[in-house]
Parts: structure tokens; C-alpha cells; sequence
């Protein structure tokens, strides 16, 4: 991808105060809300819209705390478990998918649910039911625990995917038929590091069939890139991001990869350690696919408080994918 820089000089500081340091921020674009998680928000709201509140949500509807807390307050009840949900009340399934033991249970109780899985994660479940169907063993790239892994294995029986979470796991991994072999991948994972993990896959096992189109969704690609793309010549990276979204950790490891060692995670302004700030002429910024830009535009303001700032976009590519909703929600009014 190509990238393109614009800059935007802040007003100069009061010549009354002691003159603030210089920074630039490097502004990555694209960043922070993803299609899949505009969508998934936009569900919860319309639903608290269509059937009042409480709504229940099965998880972190997506992992980020303000997003949860702001929908919380609307009058969404997030659970760990369907048992917690009563069953005249709806259930909203997380972005990040569910096993398909979960939507059974919610039939069986006669509950109203809706399945907020981003499209992109539904496809991969699609795919893994296709091998499955077809006799062929599973390997699922991935981090054992998160709520994507989990969804993802639960879409086929016990023992028909193995998880592999490094290289290391690729050199090992011993499938039942290397002839009858499959591979499907996390959507939020290091572009970069799947690529390797596939490539010994592909050595060990060369019949093992992929997907016809990359698993790793356009988001997190995208915002790999712009990471790749806005490192150059920064003193630190500040990712926005929850400590549990894969996608905001991955965009740090880029950051890292990419040669700034002081690259961190952070979920908003309050939680900058500033010391690790000293001597910056140059940080690179960017939000994970849950991070609203209220959180970047927050921290900009952090940083406009004790320096003179000028911003500096560099952008990859302009996203403008768009999800529907699910039809139980299509006469719902969209939340004010």
C-alpha cells in the first residue's frame, strides 16, 4: 500500500507561559472502529431501542471498557454466561463469535437472541464447518482463550481442530491425515507472523488447503500497514487499545518489529505514563478496530496540555465497508 502524509500545525502557546517542547504526532489512518465493531455496537443500541432495557449481552459485546461502560449505562447488562440471562429477556452474542452449543441453549430456554459475530468472523466459522463436513482435520491459527478461539473451535466437533499459536506449535502440530489437513486463522493476528506459521505449514504438509481469501480481516490489516507506515523516525508509539483486544497488542508488536522499542499500549489518556514521554520529538498514535476516536482525540489533548503539538496523518487507504444488521433488528430505530 502507498501512504500519504498531511500536516496540521497546532496554535502557538501562550508567549505569557514558558514555551512548551515541540511534538509531532504521527496520526495513523486508518485506525480505531472497524466495520464489525460499528455494527456490533449499533446492535446492542438498536435492540435496547426495540425491546427497552435491560438488554443482556453474552461477553464484552467488543473489548474495550468505554465502549462496555457506554452501553452499560444505556441499560445493557453484560454476562459470562447464558445461565445469568433470564429467559424473557434478549441475549446478544459477541462480535468475536460463539461455539454453536451457545445459540442451541438459547433455543432450548425459547429465548430471543441476536448474533452480533462480525460477518468476517461468521466466515471463517462457514469455513471450518465446510472441512469439517468434507473429513478433513482443522488446524486454527490463534491464542488459546480468547472468545474468537473459542468460537471458532466450538463450530465442529471435539478433536477436529488442533490450535497452533506460533512456529514453533507449526513445527510440532502432528494432524491425524497430513493428506486430509485444513488451516483457517484467527481475524486479528500479526499479518507478518501468520504468514510464517502458514509458510511451515505449507512445508510440513503440502496438501493442506487455506482459505480462498486470507482469514485476517481487511482491519487489522489495514491498521498493520498504517502502523508500518507511521513508525518511521518516532521516538514512542501509543496504541488505544483494551489490554484483551488481540488486535491492539498485535499493532504494538508491529510498532516494536518495526524498530520503536518504546512502543506501548494504553486505554485512554489517564493511563499514559509520562515519564516515557521525556525527550519525544516524534510519536506515532494509532487505536485498535474497538477504540472509538473520542479515546485518540482525548489523548491528543493530553499531549496539546504539555506540548506544542503539529499533526501529521499518514494514511494507507481509506475503509468504507459497511455491515448490515441482522433482520430482527431492521425496524428497530437507530439510537440517538
Amino acid at each position: 500500500m502507498t501512504s500519504s502524509r498531511s500536516a496540521m500545525t497546532a496554535a502557538a502557546p501562550d508567549p505569557t507561559t514558558a514555551p512548551l517542547p515541540p511534538l509531532t504526532i504521527a496520526l495513523a489512518g486508518p485506525r480505531g472502529f472497524c466495520a464489525g465493531v460499528d455494527r456490533a455496537i449499533q446492535i446492542v443500541e438498536r435492540a435496547l431501542q426495540k425491546f427497552g432495557a435491560p438488554v443482556y449481552v453474552r461477553h464484552e459485546i467488543v473489548h474495550n471498557r468505554f465502549v462496555v461502560d457506554s452501553l452499560r449505562a444505556k441499560g445493557a447488562v453484560f454476562v459470562d454466561d447464558l445461565a445469568q440471562c433470564p429467559a424473557d429477556r434478549p441475549v446478544i452474542f459477541s462480535a468475536h463469535g460463539v461455539p454453536k452449543s451457545v445459540p442451541a441453549a438459547a433455543e432450548a430456554r425459547r429465548m430471543t437472541w441476536v448474533d452480533a459475530t462480525c460477518p468476517l468472523v461468521s466466515k471463517v466459522h462457514m469455513e471450518a464447518e465446510r472441512h469439517a463436513e468434507d473429513h478433513r482435520q482443522l488446524i486454527l491459527i490463534g491464542h488459546a482463550g480468547h472468545p474468537e478461539v473459542i468460537g471458532t473451535m466450538g463450530q465442529v466437533p471435539d478433536g477436529a481442530m488442533l490450535l497452533v499459536e506460533t512456529v514453533a506449535d507449526a513445527e510440532t502440530v502432528q494432524p491425524q491425515d497430513p493428506a486430509a489437513l485444513a488451516y483457517v486463522t484467527q481475524t486479528t493476528l500479526s499479518v507478518d507472523e501468520t504468514a510464517d506459521i502458514v509458510a511451515v505449514l505449507r512445508r510440513r504438509f503440502p496438501e493442506i488447503q487455506g482459505p480462498r481469501k486470507e482469514d485476517i480481516c481487511y482491519a487489522t490489516t489495514n491498521r498493520q500497514a498504517a502502523v508500518k507506515a507511521m513508525v518511521e523516525g518516532c521516538d514512542a508509539v501509543l496504541v488505544i487499545g483494551a489490554p484483551n483486544s488481540s488486535n491492539s497488542k498485535r499493532l504494538v508488536e508491529v510498532a516494536r518489529n518495526a524498530g520503536c522499542s518504546r512502543s506501548l499500549l494504553v486505554q485512554r489518556a489517564a493511563d499514559i505514563d509520562w515519564t516515557q514521554m521525556d525527550g519525544i520529538r516524534r510519536l506515532g498514535l494509532t487505536a485498535g478496530a474497538s477504540a472509538p476516536e473520542l479515546l485518540v482525540e482525548e489523548v491528543i489533548d493530553a499531549c496539546r496540555e504539555r506540548f506544542a503539538v503539529t499533526l501529521e496523518h499518514v494514511s494507507v487507504t481509506e475503509e468504507n465497508v459497511v455491515f448490515k444488521l441482522p433482520a430482527i433488528l431492521a425496524d428497530a430505530p437507530a439510537a440517538e
